[in-house]
């Protein structure tokens, strides 16, 4: 368990025991940030091009902020049941959303602000980071200011790999239904791993597996019908428009009796 005392937290002690504990968390932050660079990409694609790498930046750096503050209460927050699995469906409802926005036609997307994005990337964020931050605090030991350098280390490394993922995407459309399908394993693995589903299940790694590749499949599903339902509106709207106008033309030619 992390404990942290005051007395001690921003004491440095430069030792090898040190140098390695912060070798180790720049290695846990480089391994499981990928999903949220991934997230990161993904929440950013719809803002103007001049505006993704800021994005980026402050949504990451806020991101950050909330893991150091969620790693207090880390290790009680994962013993609490459905936490995860509520954290879980959300995920899949941010990737299908994102999935949706990042799939339009590029003349019908809306522009996202700056505020959406970053709100977008600090919900998603903060509710995936809880096993990462249990792996950082725990590699910190009782040094606090490990775990403040391990996290302010990672918002590069982060922002680059983000800003890598989105042009990509932008080239390779493809990568955005890969993204999409990554955040869909998150969720589900976020969701089997809930005290409260793990007790009624008790699911074996095959299980956990298949429901991975149910979640991943289902985001693209959802997303595509989504966006077929979406077109058919637009459309409709269109074609009841289109007839208003030919009614109020015919109306105009029409000669008085």
């Amino acid at each position: 368990m992390f404990h942290l005392d005051w007395g001690t937290a921003f004491q440095v002690n430069f030792s090898v025991s040190f140098f390695l504990a912060l070798l180790n968390i720049i290695f846990i932050n480089l391994i499981l940030s990928g999903d949220n660079a991934v997230l990161i990409a993904m929440a950013v694609r719809n803002l103007p091009r001049n505006q993704r790498q800021k994005g980026m930046i402050l949504g990451t750096g806020a991101a950050v902020l909330s893991r150091v503050v969620l790693t207090f209460f880390v290790v009680l927050l994962l013993k609490v049941s459905f936490l995860k699995l509520i954290g879980g469906l959300l995920i899949f409802w941010i990737a299908i959303k994102l999935f949706t926005d990042a799939e339009e036609d590029e003349g019908e997307k809306e522009t996202t602000s700056m505020m959406k994005a970053i709100q977008i990337i600090l919900i998603a964020d903060f509710t995936m980071s809880l096993d990462n931050v249990l792996a950082v605090a725990g590699a910190a030991g009782d040094h606090f200011i490990l775990v403040l350098f391990g996290l302010l280390v990672s918002i590069p490394m982060v922002v680059f790999t983000a800003q890598l993922l989105s042009t990509l995407m932008d080239r390779y459309p493809v990568i955005i239904i890969i993204g999409a399908a990554i955040l869909g394993r998150v969720s589900a693995e976020m969701i089997m791993t809930d005290p409260a589903v793990a007790g009624w299940f008790h699911p074996t790694h095959v299980l956990e597996y298949f429901i991975q590749g149910l979640f991943m499949l289902s985001v693209i599903l959802i997303g595509k019908c989504l966006l077929k339902q979406r077109a058919a509106r637009k459309q409709q709207k269109l074609l009841v428009k289109a007839s208003g106008l030919k009614s109020v033309a015919d109306s105009a030619i029409k000669p008085e009796p």
